[in-house]
């Protein structure tokens, strides 16, 4: 028997666990996965020497970049985009990171092509933001990050205006406002000036249309959460843990 988990802060909602033991189940496979809580990163490498049997773990916010330090290796893919979201762990407890962040929205983003120009705004500078960029950059889109500091490479909240959000066609939450059970918060943007040719994403799948993708809904344009990139993730890590 395998052991899998999620690494993760305040993860009791977590979608991996659920999903994964069922999919256990399903397939008739005998292994467990489990929520790894921890308070801080510094308690990761107790997860690794304490766990028994244990194949291969998920991280989430707020530890896809912190986990780094602690890995033997990295995937090529997940050192250019400085985040890991799925580790392999051998019998030898070595650990290799990889993202398949990246992978899951570039699949989950492929029904909505093509968008009326490749332009998108990044809400978000974490490490899901830099899986979200990976993903734009092979999918040759001009993008831009937002947050709410101005900085040299990031837009600020305060800058959006109908120039911006009418120049940008795809605008990706990659915050947590509007995660259960804060579902009121959304990111402060001009929804005003959002039409039907706009996309709103939600990397949020919990609750399924989140503040900001009913705004964006309200002003007529496509919106999609976040729950078939965690199953196309998902997948993708699967078969990280199984090569």
């Amino acid at each position: 028997m395998s052991k899998f988990g999620l690494v993760g802060k305040n993860i009791s909602y977590s979608f991996s666990r659920t999903y994964f033991t069922e999919k256990f189940e399903k397939e008739n496979l005998n292994h467990t996965y489990e929520n790894f809580d921890i308070p801080s990163i510094n308690d990761f490498s107790k997860v690794i020497s304490e766990t028994s049997n244990l194949s291969g773990l998920s991280v989430t916010i707020p530890y896809k970049e912190e986990v780094i330090p602690f890995l033997n290796e990295l995937d090529e893919e997940a050192k250019i985009i400085g985040a890991v979201n799925t580790i392999k762990v051998s019998d030898s407890k070595m650990i290799k990171g990889f993202n398949t962040d990246h992978y899951g929205f570039q699949k989950s983003l492929e029904a909505f092509l093509p968008i009326q120009k490749k332009t998108a705004l990044i809400l978000g500078t974490g490490g899901a933001s830099k899986a979200i960029a990976y993903a734009l950059k092979k999918l040759e889109f001009d993008f831009k990050f937002v947050s709410r500091k101005k900085t040299s490479s990031n837009l600020s909240y305060d800058e959006l205006d109908e120039h911006i959000i009418q120049n940008y066609y795809l605008i990706i939450n990659c915050t947590p406002l509007g995660t259960f059970p804060n579902i009121t918060e959304c990111p402060s943007i001009p929804y005003e000036f959002l039409s039907e040719k706009h996309l709103l994403f939600d990397l949020i799948y919990n609750p399924a249309e989140t503040e900001f993708l009913k705004r964006g809904k309200h002003q007529g344009a496509r919106i999609s959460n976040g729950l078939k990139m965690l199953e196309f993730q998902a997948e993708k890590a699967w078969a990280i843990w199984n090569s």
